[in-house]
């Protein structure tokens, strides 16, 4: 039988382990593409998709005008606006896809991967590096606690999350002024 904190602890230190190595310099850049961009729209698959959605949440609690692709209400995008896809693995047929489109219409793109030598990275005007273990590298003596892509996803959520904070406190705004924005249909 396993030990359920225990676990907790390893796959805590896990997500530490990644965070350790995230690009002060990425996250910089992160932050200022998504401050200046007009229109921002979000996309990803599988549970990488959910972490999208679940930023692209924060986004709009912060005020600011930001989408789900496929939702149909998701605006077209332009220049001016940014594509934020994540792809884990580094490459997604879809979000390859969708990336083209966007640089087509003159959009900006940024890509959260653990895999930057992937397709779909090198499309993107910015890479943000996650260092974690996705379905890519889930196999051999190395693997995470947490299955498949986990890891990946987990760090982008919590990743996410940190990310509305920080942008918070770039736009002046307290957590008073984000929960104003959240619905009250539930």
């Amino acid at each position: 039988m396993h030990d359920l904190r225990a676990m907790a602890a390893q796959a805590l230190s896990e997500i530490e382990g990644v965070f350790a190595k995230v690009s002060p310099e990425a996250t910089e850049t992160l932050l200022n593409e998504v401050l200046h961009a007009r229109r921002i729209a979000t996309y990803g698959v599988g549970r990488e998709g959910l972490m999208m959605k679940a930023l692209c949440m924060r986004l709009f609690h912060l005020g600011l005008d930001a989408h789900v692709v496929g939702d149909m209400t998701t605006p077209p995008l332009s220049d001016g606006d940014l594509l934020l896809v994540s792809a884990g693995p580094g490459h997604f047929f879809t979000v390859e896809g969708l990336v083209r489109a966007a640089r087509q219409a003159k959009a900006r793109t940024l890509c959260f991967t653990a895999q930057p030598q992937g397709t779909v990275p090198q499309l993107c005007d910015v890479i943000v590096y996650l260092p974690a273990q996705t379905m890519a590298n889930d196999q051999g003596e190395a693997t995470s606690i947490l299955p498949m892509g986990s890891l990946y996803e987990a760090v982008l959520m919590v990743f996410a999350d940190l990310i509305s904070i920080l942008l918070r406190e770039r736009l002046g705004q307290d957590p008073a002024q984000m929960r104003l924005r959240h619905t009250n249909l539930e």
